[in-house]
């Protein structure tokens, strides 16, 4: 199905990502960013229901001045002591997060809304398209933080480095050719409270003819083709 998804993605097409057994057991809803309107937005919140984000690159966070909020809360720590302890990442599965900054676009309004969120968004992936083009952007004219749309940071090295959603999104949108900026949201089960079965997201996919792909799939067809594609080795 990974040969699906980045057709799907050259489209501007949703895609359903599921990580691992072994690690969040969760699937994701991914469209690219460039791409997403009220309506994605919408479906994303009531088909999806878990939190709306948009991975961006390591190297265009890097260009844009955005940092891992973990690095915020490490060096605010130094004059707030109790945010130590906060900054203290021990989640079983993985080794830090991926967090960066929460941001409205400067011409939302309560930045909340389908309309709000999806111009946020779009103005990320026009943001990452402008830096990985190796041109200028004042990220800070344009949006305001906190907001309601967090930014995501994929690690240096992809799916060499992480295997979390972030890096798996990305790097779809990479074999795709099309801006590496990814919205996703994990889907959730409100029957059981947890995350949506890899079974229901299957089904959901078929339903509505959606590709879905697994990590282990986009982390083999991505090594496989990276020296070829020299996108990253």
């Amino acid at each position: 199905m990974i040969e699906d998804a980045i057709k799907a993605f050259r489209k501007g097409k949703p895609v359903l990502i599921y990580d691992f057994d072994d690690r969040e057991g969760e699937t994701d809803i991914a469209i690219p960013a460039l791409s997403v309107e009220p309506e994605d937005v919408a479906m994303m919140r009531i088909d999806g229901g878990g939190l709306i984000c948009v991975s961006i690159p390591f190297s265009a966070a890097e260009k844009l001045g955005l940092p891992f909020m973990h690095d915020i809360l490490s060096f605010s720590a130094r004059m707030f002591p109790q945010l130590e302890r906060i900054a203290h990442f021990d989640i079983s599965y993985d080794s830090r997060s991926s967090f960066s900054l929460w941001v409205n676009h400067r011409d939302t309004y309560t930045g909340i809304t389908d309309v709000d969120r999806s111009l946020t968004i779009r103005k990320v992936g026009e943001a990452v398209k402008s830096v990985l083009s190796g041109e200028d952007f004042d990220f800070g004219r344009e949006f305001r933080s906190p907001g309601h749309v967090a930014i995501l940071k994929a690690s240096q090295k992809l799916v060499y480095e992480r295997v979390g959603q972030t890096e798996l999104s990305i790097a779809i949108a990479e074999l795709a050719g099309i801006t590496p900026a990814v919205a996703i949201c994990e889907m959730l089960d409100d029957k059981s409270g947890r995350a949506l079965s890899k079974e229901d997201a299957m089904k959901y996919a078929a339903e509505y003819d959606i590709p879905f792909v697994e990590g282990r799939e986009v982390v083999e067809y991505y090594k496989k083709r990276a020296e070829e594609l020299k996108i990253r080795v």
